[in-house]
């Protein structure tokens, strides 16, 4: 006797997505939370600190401040704030591009690309540490089909 094939139900999919979505949110969440946490207590940093000075270190030559928020994908306001802090403190410099003063291109100095570079080796050692039960392959493959995922997502297919 034949059996019929086994139909799967769409909203089994759906369900398996939701609970999907559901780790992935809270792993990010968790993750996030320890990060923030070891970022404030040994670098007396902030994680949207962080953020902005890894873009910045990305950017050897500097980069706008418009570009510092679209590459973030926040507000020119939250960025003004951060950016003052890192000028302050003597990780970051303003100048302007072309003579033009209602542009800000911001570039780290010698000292803001060695604290960053300090920081970044060790939130590298972070997450490996917490994510230490994904062998490599694993963490390739799951990257690679989140990258798909967000290249169907950002062209709206």
């Amino acid at each position: 006797m034949v059996s019929a094939p086994l139909r799967v139900r769409p909203e089994a999919d759906s369900k398996a997505r939701l609970r999907l979505w559901i780790r992935l949110f809270r792993a990010s969440r968790l993750i996030e939370g320890v990060a923030r946490e070891r970022l404030k207590s040994q670098f007396k940093a902030t994680l949207p600190r962080f953020d902005v000075l890894a873009a910045l270190y990305r950017q050897p030559d500097g980069m706008l401040m418009s570009e510092i928020s679209r590459y973030l994908m926040v507000s020119n306001g939250n960025v003004t704030g951060i950016v003052d802090r890192l000028v302050s403190d003597g990780f970051a410099v303003r100048s302007q591009r072309n003579g033009d003063r209602r542009t800000s291109f911001i570039s780290l100095t010698r000292e803001g690309r060695a604290f960053f570079a300090d920081m970044a080796a060790t939130h590298e050692k972070w997450i490996d540490e917490l994510l230490g039960g994904i062998s490599a392959r694993d963490a390739d493959a799951l990257s690679a089909k989140l990258k798909v995922f967000q290249s169907e997502w950002e062209s709206g297919a």
